[in-house]
């Protein structure tokens, strides 16, 4: 499901990038990357329950072996599950090019572009450390995610997009 504009925007600013399967055994191999990045893709997060327990792995490691984490889309999804929270399904989910998007750190609001059925349920991470990092401004579903100490955080939306506004860019 990944995204060739991904790999380029990546590359682009200098990273060395290795793409893998889904089921890959991330943990296993973190002491040789710099960082993980968790692509969009298709489907029901809940379905890919090796890619979450891979990521919980991957969020709780020693801080010797920790690397930032970068989700967009259904890695959005799947760092969420990692992190305990849950997902839903969206009544008709967000589709197009120009969703506004409130970053809830600034309260800028970015137009995006958007293809998912799927959110993160942001109420099941209440009281912990990951808090809400983007909304969606019509529907009031999350958008986003980070972590208060740890360098992890995601889109909902698709930054690396270039057939519509490229507000967000910057999140590479």
């Amino acid at each position: 499901g990944m995204k060739h504009n991904i790999i380029r925007e990546l590359v682009k600013r200098g990273a060395e990038v290795k793409v893998v399967p889904w089921d890959h055994e991330l943990y296993a191999e973190l002491s040789s990357h710099d960082g993980v990045f968790i692509s969009n893709g298709p489907g029901d997060p809940t379905m890919a329950k090796k890619t979450v327990e891979e990521l919980k792995k991957v969020i709780n490691a020693p801080p010797e072996l920790m690397k930032p984490v970068f989700g967009i889309c259904l890695g959005n999804q799947l760092l969420g599950l990692a992190a305990g929270g849950s997902t839903k399904k969206l009544p008709f989910g967000n589709r197009g090019q120009n969703q506004p998007v409130i970053n809830t750190l600034t309260g800028e609001c970015y137009i995006t572009p958007q293809n998912h059925g799927y959110a993160v349920d942001d109420s099941k991470l209440e009281g912990t450390e990951w808090k809400t990092m983007f909304t969606n401004a019509n529907d009031g579903s999350n958008e986003g995610i980070r972590h208060e100490s740890k360098p992890f955080f995601t889109a909902q939306f698709h930054p690396e997009a270039q057939g519509g506004p490229t507000d967000t860019a910057f999140m590479f």
